[in-house]
C-alpha cells in the first residue's frame, strides 16, 4: 500500500511499507525537461517484478517543471524501476541506482 504527497510544481511521494532497521529514505529530484507532461510515474525495487501505485495521483508534471521524490519504502534495495507515462500516451522505463542519485531528468 502507497502513502503518497504531491505538490505541484514539487512532487513529494511517500510510499509507505514497513522498514527493516537499515533501509534509508532516498530523496532525489525528478525534472521534466521534455515537450510532454508527464501524466504517470511509477517506481518500484528492481527485484519486486511488479509496479508500486502511480505516483502522481490526480496530478501531473507538467514540461519545465521538476520536483522532489522522496522513497520511504523501507526497502534496503538502490536499484530501482522506473516507468513514465506521457500525455501522448508514451511510455518509458528505465531502471537506476537511486542511492546514488541526485536527479533524474526526462528528456
Amino acid at each position: 500500500m502507497l502513502s503518497t504527497k504531491i505538490l505541484v510544481p514539487a512532487l513529494l511521494a511517500s510510499v509507505a511499507f514497513a522498514a527493516p532497521a537499515f533501509a534509508e529514505d532516498i530523496q532525489y529530484q525528478i525534472i521534466n525537461n521534455s515537450a510532454l507532461t508527464l501524466m504517470e510515474f511509477y517506481t518500484s525495487p528492481a527485484d519486486t517484478g511488479s509496479w508500486n501505485e502511480d505516483i502522481l495521483g490526480s496530478d501531473v508534471l507538467a514540461s519545465g517543471q521538476s520536483g522532489t521524490v522522496n522513497i520511504t519504502d523501507g526497502s534496503d534495495q538502490c536499484v530501482y524501476d522506473l516507468r513514465f507515462v506521457m500525455e501522448d500516451g508514451q511510455e518509458m522505463t528505465d531502471q537506476v541506482d537511486i542511492c546514488s542519485l541526485a536527479s533524474y531528468t526526462l528528456e
